[in-house]
């Protein structure tokens, strides 16, 4: 059975991010982009991960492919606890992912849905916005750092602070584990829940046990 983790990394270079208003007429109205470093490869990330790009570039061509090109590479506004895209919560859509050295370049289209508006709101009132990788994969430990393995991409999020999905990762994300179904849907399994409770401040282990109990409803 192969057992994947739920990982979230912002590129190092965060602050390379560029906000661009596009507009194709002057009647029209104008588009929001924003676009810049959204994966980073070949290089020991703050939280002490590595990608290797040959392993990287097959997995987003994937993404790219599946996702990107149909137009259905939505991204939320920070980053959930699961391994699916929350229509409710889309805020922007990638729209293109090339590489560029030791980067994928990628451009996103902030859309009009509540929380898009919420993500315009909170740039064009000067806020830094970045864009963070959420994905499955499994962790080769070694000594100074890990190597991310059987990366499987689910979405690339906005966030706004880079040092906030740091914790949140260690916290709730990384403690969630999945299966592949004979269908090839992701399934969430528990086991290391009760460990996930013990390190999360209160406020946290609310936010997660709501989360929870109400994708257990969903689901029946």
């Amino acid at each position: 059975m192969l057992k994947l983790k739920l990982i979230a990394e912002n590129p190092d270079v965060f602050d390379n991010f560029e906000v661009i208003e596009e507009q194709s007429n002057r009647n029209s109205a104008s588009n929001l982009y924003v676009k810049g470093p959204f994966i980073g490869c070949n290089q020991i990330n703050k939280n002490r991960r590595m990608y290797k790009m040959d392993d990287t570039r097959n997995e987003v061509q994937r993404y790219v492919n599946e996702m990107v090109t149909p137009g259905r590479a939505m991204g939320e506004l920070n980053h959930p606890s699961s391994a699916d895209v929350n229509l409710e919560r889309a805020c922007h859509l990638v729209t293109e992912l090339s590489e560029v050295d030791d980067y994928f370049i990628g451009k996103a289209k902030v859309l009009s849905t509540p929380t898009g508006q919420i993500l315009r709101s909170l740039i064009n009132d000067g806020v830094k916005i970045g864009m963070s990788t959420r994905a499955l994969g499994q962790l080769s430990e070694g000594n100074d750092y890990s190597v991310v393995q059987n990366m499987h991409l689910v979405a690339i999020d906005a966030v706004a602070d880079p040092s906030y999905p740091k914790a949140f990762v260690n916290g709730i994300l990384e403690s969630a584990s999945f299966t592949i179904n004979q269908d090839g849907r992701f399934e969430q399994i528990y086991e290391d829940f009760g460990k996930a409770l013990k390190i999360l401040p209160k406020h946290d282990v609310d936010n997660y046990l709501r989360a929870q109990i109400i994708k257990f409803i969903n689901s029946i």
